[in-house]
């Protein structure tokens, strides 16, 4: 009995070192982001949880050169959550890599041999050991727009987009294996333990990064509370804090709040 070609299936992700930026979960919530214009519709037609879907979008903001979501605050015809242009532009682009990428995926299908199907699965193994995702809850890819060298350390400022730069601290050798020079492209990981929570513009602190936002999320628990500042060009800081810090600083929803790190708490990441 002849047997039949074996058959591929697969699905097209856009990963990096610091784990999944684009996928067919994120896709489709953005696809939902679109019919439904609210996460708290989009989540469950995915289906995530109502707080994965503000991670998510959150994460890809992030990581995107531009925005690929934007909120507006309520008013005469309500609040809501929308695709930018870009955001479109990427959901279409993905569609139809994942169209010919599952078409591609057949022709080979039609002739691999049972050896080659050996090599394949080698191959698959090969790619899964060499992804690697990270804790770090902030993640923002940027360029270094400035470098001063010092005598034990080099200090890096990384442009988010037009409106958000941070600094960094790192010692001469992680610079030199890094290759840095202005108009590199790198990714920058801070921990949301790191993050630094203020409410009052008069404090003075000697942080080097303070990111002013308005305050999109507070995930409250019994000790601690994960708190999320949306930026003014579309990104997004977290924080977790204890739930007392949260009380008595007043944090609300909708309320100006500043993300503040030190400058050494930032780790550079650059992509081979």
């Amino acid at each position: 009995m002849e047997r039949s070609p074996p058959r591929l299936r697969g699905r097209i992700e856009v990963d990096t070192e610091f784990g999944s930026f684009l996928g067919d979960t994120r896709v489709r919530l953005l696809e939902a982001v679109e019919k439904y214009g609210s996460i708290s519709q989009a989540a469950p037609r995915v289906p995530i949880s109502y707080k994965a879907a503000w991670d998510a979008i959150d994460a890809m903001n992030n990581l995107a050169e531009q925005p690929l979501v934007v909120r507006s605050a309520g008013g005469r015809k309500g609040g809501g959550t929308r695709l930018t242009e870009h955001g479109r532009r990427t959901v279409a682009l993905y569609r139809a890599l994942e169209a010919e990428y599952q078409g591609a995926l057949a022709t080979l299908a039609e002739g691999l041999s049972e050896g080659a199907a050996g090599d394949l699965a080698h191959f698959r193994q090969l790619l899964k050991r060499m992804s690697m995702k990270t804790s770090a809850r902030n993640q923002f890819a940027g360029t270094v727009v400035a470098l001063r060298e010092g005598q034990v350390d080099f200090e890096v400022r990384l442009r988010l987009d037009s409106q958000s730069e941070i600094a960094a601290v790192i010692t001469h050798d992680s610079a030199a294996a890094l290759g840095l020079a202005i108009g590199s492209e790198l990714t920058a990981l801070v921990k949301s333990s790191s993050v630094l929570v203020l409410a009052d513009p008069q404090l003075r602190i000697s942080a080097r990064n303070q990111l002013w936002g308005e305050i999109s999320r507070i995930h409250c628990g019994t000790v601690n509370a994960e708190v999320s500042i949306a930026l003014p060009g579309g990104r997004s800081v977290c924080a977790v804090i204890t739930q007392e810090s949260v009380d008595s600083l007043g944090l609300a929803v909708g309320g100006r709040a500043c993300a503040a790190f030190k400058a050494s708490s930032v780790i550079l990441c650059q992509y081979l």
